[in-house]
């Protein structure tokens, strides 16, 4: 059922992954989706030489033009825009866009992530003496204050409207630590926390905003890193407790739909206990519970 119809969605952090699969899924439930990041057909994001080298991939998977049609073949109408959200100019020439194309902006997702440009397998769960400090730049200056950005950038749409929704993804299991990834467990304490602080703000003008946690997903960085595609992940064992990020999509586009999502705002939401709530399954049929450290 297309349940959002008519509904402008800007789903930031696109190319690939989480963003991927949420843009998708608004598709698939028939919004208009601006699906932005740095990856292109002809320009594949820079930045990312560690984490390449360390998986043996010469260039990232993904771009924002092969999400767009992705999009649109769901039912939607996606339209790429490449974006640098590190580059204020850049995001606010985007906002400019929606503004001129489409008179609205219903949904804001929250999602373009550098937290991949400093990635090593030598840090991987290390203690936080010997995690680099070269972590604050890509988690927080490329990660947290993104978020922060865009939502300073959507706030005059949306109180202009009297409406709207913010969803940002995030990492949350109970309050429980990440031990071994100090950086990445600030850097996600720091988003709940905005998610919270926007929805403090911006309740009393009807915009709803929340925080959303998947479990561990089988994004193309997770398949490239265990040598498996989408046709032979449950081949390795490893995997096993994965689940696609279009899991994580459908639950958001279930918030979008819920005209008493306002009830939520100011939380952190399990996917698996969203999918328990709205009745989705994975794309294999499966209600896969939240994810547990």
């Amino acid at each position: 059922m297309q349940t959002l119809r008519d509904r402008i969605a800007i789903v930031t952090g696109a190319s690939r992954g989480a963003g991927r699969g949420i843009a998708v899924e608004l598709g698939a439930a028939g919004a208009t989706v601006y699906v932005t990041g740095r990856s292109t057909h002809s320009a594949p994001a820079s930045g990312y030489g560690s984490f390449l080298e360390s998986t043996g991939m010469s260039v990232m998977p993904g771009s924002i033009d092969d999400a767009a049609d992705e999009v649109t073949a769901a039912g939607g109408r996606g339209i790429p825009v490449r974006c640098d959200h590190t580059d204020s100019t850049q995001v606010q020439a985007l906002f400019e866009r929606v503004e001129r194309e489409q008179g609205k902006l219903d949904i804001l997702v929250n999602n373009a992530w550098g937290g991949h440009e400093t990635f090593s397998l030598a840090a991987l769960n290390a203690p936080f003496w010997e995690q680099p400090l070269a972590h604050w730049q890509s988690m927080f200056e490329h990660g947290v204050r993104n978020h922060v950005l865009a939502c300073q950038l959507a706030a005059p749409t949306f109180l202009r409207q009297k409406r709207g929704l913010i969803v940002t993804t995030t990492f949350w299991d109970r309050d429980r630590y990440l031990k071994g990834n100090l950086f990445y467990d600030l850097a996600k304490a720091a988003m709940n926390r905005l998610a919270f602080a926007v929805a403090e703000e911006m309740r009393p003008h009807g915009v709803t905003s929340l925080a959303v946690s998947p479990g561990w997903m089988r994004t193309e960085l997770v398949l490239a890193g265990h040598e498996a595609d989408e046709s032979s992940w449950h081949t390795r064992a490893a995997l096993a407790r994965t689940e696609s990020p279009r899991y994580l999509g459908r639950a958001v586009a279930a918030l979008a739909a819920d005209p008493d999502v306002r009830k939520k705002s100011g939380t952190v939401q399990l996917v698996g206990e969203l999918a328990r709530e709205y009745g989705f399954t994975a794309a294999d049929g499966r209600v896969i519970p939240p994810f547990e450290i």
